[in-house]
Protein backbone atom coordinates (compact mmCIF):
# COMPACT_ATOMS: atom_id res chain seq x y z
CA UNK A 1 0.00 0.00 0.00
CA UNK A 2 1.27 3.47 -0.90
CA UNK A 3 1.43 5.93 1.96
CA UNK A 4 2.60 8.76 -0.32
CA UNK A 5 1.86 9.43 -3.98
CA UNK A 6 3.13 12.30 -6.12
CA UNK A 7 1.15 12.77 -9.32
CA UNK A 8 2.49 15.15 -11.93
CA UNK A 9 4.01 17.31 -9.18
CA UNK A 10 5.37 20.56 -10.57
CA UNK A 11 6.79 23.68 -8.94
CA UNK A 12 7.82 26.81 -10.79
CA UNK A 13 9.52 29.92 -9.47
CA UNK A 14 8.85 32.41 -12.24
CA UNK A 15 10.24 30.81 -15.40
CA UNK A 16 12.41 28.36 -13.46
CA UNK A 17 11.03 24.82 -13.12
CA UNK A 18 12.32 23.41 -9.82
CA UNK A 19 10.21 20.24 -9.89
CA UNK A 20 9.10 18.98 -13.28
CA UNK A 21 6.02 16.73 -13.53
CA UNK A 22 7.28 14.31 -10.87
CA UNK A 23 5.54 10.98 -10.24
CA UNK A 24 6.53 8.90 -7.23
CA UNK A 25 5.06 6.26 -4.91
CA UNK A 26 6.39 5.56 -1.41
CA UNK A 27 5.13 2.35 0.17
CA UNK A 28 4.01 2.09 3.77
CA UNK A 29 6.82 0.87 6.01
CA UNK A 30 9.69 1.90 3.74
CA UNK A 31 12.81 3.87 4.46
CA UNK A 32 12.86 5.69 1.14
CA UNK A 33 16.06 7.43 0.09
CA UNK A 34 15.65 10.66 -1.86
CA UNK A 35 18.99 11.74 -3.32
CA UNK A 36 20.00 14.70 -5.43
CA UNK A 37 22.68 17.33 -5.83
CA UNK A 38 22.08 20.83 -4.51
CA UNK A 39 19.56 22.51 -6.81
CA UNK A 40 18.19 19.22 -8.19
CA UNK A 41 14.69 19.85 -6.78
CA UNK A 42 14.95 17.58 -3.75
CA UNK A 43 14.31 20.19 -1.05
CA UNK A 44 11.50 21.82 -3.03
CA UNK A 45 9.76 18.44 -3.33
CA UNK A 46 10.18 17.76 0.38
CA UNK A 47 8.78 21.15 1.29
CA UNK A 48 5.69 20.49 -0.82
CA UNK A 49 5.17 17.07 0.78
CA UNK A 50 5.49 18.70 4.21
CA UNK A 51 2.87 21.33 3.22
CA UNK A 52 5.45 24.11 3.61
CA UNK A 53 5.19 25.03 -0.06
CA UNK A 54 2.28 24.85 -2.49
CA UNK A 55 2.66 23.06 -5.80
CA UNK A 56 2.20 24.93 -9.05
CA UNK A 57 0.53 21.88 -10.52
CA UNK A 58 -0.06 18.25 -9.63
CA UNK A 59 -1.24 16.37 -6.58
CA UNK A 60 0.19 14.90 -3.37
CA UNK A 61 -1.75 12.09 -1.70
CA UNK A 62 -1.13 10.87 1.85
CA UNK A 63 -2.89 7.56 2.44
CA UNK A 64 -5.02 8.36 -0.58
CA UNK A 65 -6.09 11.78 0.72
CA UNK A 66 -5.10 15.01 -1.02
CA UNK A 67 -2.94 17.10 1.32
CA UNK A 68 -4.42 20.25 -0.25
CA UNK A 69 -7.98 19.17 0.49
CA UNK A 70 -7.28 17.80 3.97
CA UNK A 71 -4.38 19.78 5.39
CA UNK A 72 -5.26 18.88 8.98
CA UNK A 73 -4.94 15.17 8.23
CA UNK A 74 -1.63 15.74 6.43
CA UNK A 75 -0.28 17.84 9.30
CA UNK A 76 -1.25 15.32 11.98
CA UNK A 77 0.30 12.39 10.11
CA UNK A 78 3.54 13.98 8.90
CA UNK A 79 6.66 14.90 10.85
CA UNK A 80 9.68 16.73 9.44
CA UNK A 81 13.25 16.83 10.70
CA UNK A 82 14.68 19.82 8.79
CA UNK A 83 18.30 20.14 7.76
CA UNK A 84 18.52 23.49 9.56
CA UNK A 85 17.92 23.04 13.27
CA UNK A 86 14.40 24.10 14.31
CA UNK A 87 14.78 24.42 18.06
CA UNK A 88 14.75 27.27 20.58
CA UNK A 89 18.12 27.64 22.29
CA UNK A 90 16.73 29.39 25.39
CA UNK A 91 13.96 26.90 26.10
CA UNK A 92 14.66 23.61 27.85
CA UNK A 93 14.68 20.38 25.86
CA UNK A 94 11.34 19.48 27.45
CA UNK A 95 9.84 22.89 26.60
CA UNK A 96 10.99 22.57 22.97
CA UNK A 97 9.37 19.18 22.41
CA UNK A 98 6.26 20.16 24.36
CA UNK A 99 5.89 23.33 22.28
CA UNK A 100 6.08 21.53 18.93
CA UNK A 101 3.88 18.65 20.11
CA UNK A 102 1.33 21.23 21.27
CA UNK A 103 1.11 22.57 17.73
CA UNK A 104 -0.36 19.20 16.76
CA UNK A 105 -3.11 19.50 19.35
CA UNK A 106 -1.61 17.43 22.17
CA UNK A 107 -2.72 18.66 25.59
CA UNK A 108 -2.56 17.80 29.27
CA UNK A 109 -1.29 14.42 30.43
CA UNK A 110 -1.00 13.12 26.85
CA UNK A 111 1.27 16.04 25.93
CA UNK A 112 3.46 15.35 28.97
CA UNK A 113 3.61 11.62 28.22
CA UNK A 114 4.51 12.04 24.54
CA UNK A 115 7.09 14.75 25.29
CA UNK A 116 8.90 12.56 27.80
CA UNK A 117 8.58 9.54 25.52
CA UNK A 118 10.16 11.40 22.57
CA UNK A 119 13.06 12.67 24.69
CA UNK A 120 13.73 9.22 26.09
CA UNK A 121 13.65 7.78 22.57
CA UNK A 122 16.45 10.09 21.36
CA UNK A 123 18.53 9.56 24.49
CA UNK A 124 17.87 12.92 26.12
CA UNK A 125 15.67 11.72 28.97
CA UNK A 126 18.26 12.86 31.51
CA UNK A 127 18.61 16.31 29.88
CA UNK A 128 14.95 17.37 29.81
CA UNK A 129 15.61 20.48 31.92
CA UNK A 130 18.80 21.47 30.08
CA UNK A 131 19.08 24.32 27.57
CA UNK A 132 19.96 23.32 23.99
CA UNK A 133 22.44 26.19 23.79
CA UNK A 134 24.67 24.02 25.98
CA UNK A 135 24.18 20.90 23.84
CA UNK A 136 26.66 19.43 21.37
CA UNK A 137 25.75 19.43 17.68
CA UNK A 138 24.71 15.79 17.87
CA UNK A 139 22.45 16.39 20.87
CA UNK A 140 20.75 19.27 19.05
CA UNK A 141 20.13 17.00 16.07
CA UNK A 142 18.57 14.40 18.36
CA UNK A 143 16.38 17.06 19.98
CA UNK A 144 15.31 18.12 16.49
CA UNK A 145 14.14 14.54 15.88
CA UNK A 146 12.26 14.42 19.19
CA UNK A 147 10.33 17.55 18.21
CA UNK A 148 9.25 15.85 14.96
CA UNK A 149 8.09 12.51 16.39
CA UNK A 150 6.24 13.38 19.63
CA UNK A 151 2.85 13.43 17.86
CA UNK A 152 3.57 9.95 16.41
CA UNK A 153 3.30 10.72 12.69
CA UNK A 154 2.91 7.93 10.14
CA UNK A 155 5.32 9.61 7.70
CA UNK A 156 8.59 11.19 8.86
CA UNK A 157 10.74 13.28 6.52
CA UNK A 158 14.39 13.43 7.57
CA UNK A 159 16.39 16.01 5.63
CA UNK A 160 20.10 15.31 6.20
CA UNK A 161 19.72 14.51 9.91
CA UNK A 162 23.39 13.56 10.36
CA UNK A 163 25.07 16.52 8.70
CA UNK A 164 27.96 18.02 10.67
CA UNK A 165 27.89 15.74 13.71
CA UNK A 166 30.35 13.37 15.39
CA UNK A 167 30.44 9.65 14.48
CA UNK A 168 28.92 8.53 17.80
CA UNK A 169 25.88 10.81 17.40
CA UNK A 170 25.60 9.77 13.76
CA UNK A 171 25.44 6.09 14.68
CA UNK A 172 22.84 6.85 17.37
CA UNK A 173 20.65 8.70 14.87
CA UNK A 174 20.95 5.92 12.27
CA UNK A 175 19.90 3.44 14.95
CA UNK A 176 16.94 5.67 15.82
CA UNK A 177 15.86 5.74 12.17
CA UNK A 178 15.83 1.94 12.08
CA UNK A 179 13.93 1.74 15.35
CA UNK A 180 11.29 4.25 14.18
CA UNK A 181 10.86 2.16 11.04
CA UNK A 182 10.49 -1.03 13.10
CA UNK A 183 7.78 0.76 15.10
CA UNK A 184 5.79 1.25 11.88
CA UNK A 185 6.89 4.69 10.67
CA UNK A 186 7.54 5.30 7.00
CA UNK A 187 10.60 7.49 6.49
CA UNK A 188 11.75 9.64 3.60
CA UNK A 189 15.48 10.07 4.10
CA UNK A 190 17.74 12.55 2.32
CA UNK A 191 21.48 12.53 2.74
CA UNK A 192 24.72 13.50 1.04
CA UNK A 193 26.38 10.43 2.55
CA UNK A 194 25.94 7.60 0.05
CA UNK A 195 26.94 4.91 2.55
CA UNK A 196 23.98 5.95 4.74
CA UNK A 197 21.56 5.49 1.86
CA UNK A 198 23.03 2.09 0.99
CA UNK A 199 22.89 0.99 4.61
CA UNK A 200 19.42 2.27 5.53
CA UNK A 201 17.13 2.58 2.57
CA UNK A 202 14.83 -0.08 1.20
CA UNK A 203 14.42 1.90 -2.04
CA UNK A 204 16.10 4.98 -3.46
CA UNK A 205 15.17 7.65 -5.98
CA UNK A 206 17.74 9.90 -7.64
CA UNK A 207 16.46 13.29 -8.72
CA UNK A 208 18.16 15.68 -11.14
CA UNK A 209 16.85 18.85 -12.78
CA UNK A 210 13.50 18.37 -11.06
CA UNK A 211 12.95 14.86 -12.44
CA UNK A 212 13.42 11.37 -11.03
CA UNK A 213 16.08 9.80 -13.25
CA UNK A 214 16.45 6.46 -11.45
CA UNK A 215 14.56 4.50 -8.81
CA UNK A 216 14.93 1.11 -7.13
CA UNK A 217 16.81 -0.75 -4.44
CA UNK A 218 20.51 -0.07 -3.99
CA UNK A 219 21.33 -3.34 -5.75
CA UNK A 220 18.97 -2.60 -8.62
CA UNK A 221 20.55 0.82 -9.14
CA UNK A 222 24.07 -0.61 -9.06
CA UNK A 223 23.02 -3.23 -11.60
CA UNK A 224 22.28 -0.45 -14.09
CA UNK A 225 26.02 0.30 -14.40
CA UNK A 226 27.44 -3.23 -14.52
CA UNK A 227 29.20 -2.16 -17.70
CA UNK A 228 31.15 0.45 -15.72
CA UNK A 229 34.27 0.37 -13.56
CA UNK A 230 35.39 2.78 -10.88
CA UNK A 231 39.05 3.85 -10.61
CA UNK A 232 40.31 5.69 -7.51
CA UNK A 233 43.68 7.43 -7.80
CA UNK A 234 45.30 8.97 -4.72
CA UNK A 235 47.23 12.18 -5.45
CA UNK A 236 49.78 14.18 -3.49
CA UNK A 237 48.49 17.47 -4.90
CA UNK A 238 45.25 18.25 -6.70
CA UNK A 239 45.61 21.81 -8.00
CA UNK A 240 47.18 20.83 -11.35
CA UNK A 241 44.49 18.38 -12.42
CA UNK A 242 42.52 19.18 -15.57
CA UNK A 243 39.28 17.25 -15.00
CA UNK A 244 37.91 18.17 -18.42
CA UNK A 245 40.96 16.65 -20.15
CA UNK A 246 40.55 13.43 -18.19
CA UNK A 247 36.87 13.37 -19.09
CA UNK A 248 37.81 13.35 -22.81
CA UNK A 249 39.78 10.10 -22.51
CA UNK A 250 37.93 7.33 -24.39
CA UNK A 251 35.68 5.32 -22.08
CA UNK A 252 35.64 7.84 -19.22
CA UNK A 253 32.06 8.83 -18.31
CA UNK A 254 32.53 10.82 -15.07
CA UNK A 255 35.38 12.42 -13.13
CA UNK A 256 35.37 13.73 -9.58
CA UNK A 257 38.21 15.09 -7.40
CA UNK A 258 37.64 15.04 -3.66
CA UNK A 259 40.12 15.19 -0.75
CA UNK A 260 43.11 14.42 -3.04
CA UNK A 261 41.37 11.34 -4.43
CA UNK A 262 40.50 11.25 -8.11
CA UNK A 263 37.40 9.13 -8.73
CA UNK A 264 36.86 8.10 -12.35
CA UNK A 265 33.91 6.16 -13.78
CA UNK A 266 34.76 4.41 -17.04
CA UNK A 267 33.28 1.83 -19.39
CA UNK A 268 34.42 -1.58 -18.20
CA UNK A 269 35.27 -2.92 -21.66
CA UNK A 270 37.77 -0.14 -22.43
CA UNK A 271 41.30 -0.57 -21.03
CA UNK A 272 42.26 3.06 -20.46
CA UNK A 273 44.13 2.99 -17.14
CA UNK A 274 47.55 3.51 -18.76
CA UNK A 275 46.20 6.46 -20.74
CA UNK A 276 44.73 8.00 -17.55
CA UNK A 277 48.02 7.62 -15.67
CA UNK A 278 50.02 9.04 -18.60
CA UNK A 279 47.68 12.04 -18.71
CA UNK A 280 48.12 12.66 -14.98
CA UNK A 281 51.91 12.42 -15.25
CA UNK A 282 51.80 14.89 -18.13
CA UNK A 283 49.83 17.26 -15.86
CA UNK A 284 52.60 16.98 -13.26
CA UNK A 285 50.53 15.00 -10.77
CA UNK A 286 52.22 12.85 -8.13
CA UNK A 287 50.34 9.55 -7.90
CA UNK A 288 50.26 7.85 -4.49
CA UNK A 289 47.89 4.95 -5.18
CA UNK A 290 45.69 3.35 -7.85
CA UNK A 291 42.71 1.15 -7.01
CA UNK A 292 39.85 -0.31 -9.04
CA UNK A 293 36.62 -0.68 -7.07
CA UNK A 294 33.32 -2.44 -7.64
CA UNK A 295 30.54 0.02 -8.55
CA UNK A 296 28.71 1.46 -5.53
CA UNK A 297 25.83 3.91 -5.12
CA UNK A 298 28.15 6.88 -5.50
CA UNK A 299 29.30 5.49 -8.84
CA UNK A 300 25.67 5.18 -9.92
CA UNK A 301 25.04 8.80 -9.00
CA UNK A 302 28.13 10.07 -10.82
CA UNK A 303 27.31 8.00 -13.90
CA UNK A 304 23.71 9.22 -14.09
CA UNK A 305 24.26 12.88 -13.23
CA UNK A 306 27.93 13.42 -14.07
CA UNK A 307 28.49 15.37 -10.87
CA UNK A 308 29.15 15.16 -7.18
CA UNK A 309 26.14 14.79 -4.87
CA UNK A 310 27.06 18.13 -3.23
CA UNK A 311 27.47 20.13 -6.47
Amino acid sequence: MNILELRGLTKKFGDFVAVDNMNLNVKQGEIFGFLGSNGAGKSTTINMVASLLRATRGEILLNGKSIDKDRHYAKMNTGIVPQDLAIYEDMTAYENVSFFAGLYGLRGSLLKERTEEALEFVGLGDRMKSMPKNFSGGMKRRLNIACAIAHRPQLIIMDEPTVGIDPQSRNYILGSVRKLNEMGCTIIYTTHYMEEAEELCTRIAIVDHGKIIAEGTSEQLKATITDSKEIWIGLKLEDKIDLAALGRIPGVTAVQLEDQTLKIISKAEINNLNRIIQELIHMGAEIRSVDEKAPNLEAVFLTLTGRNLRD
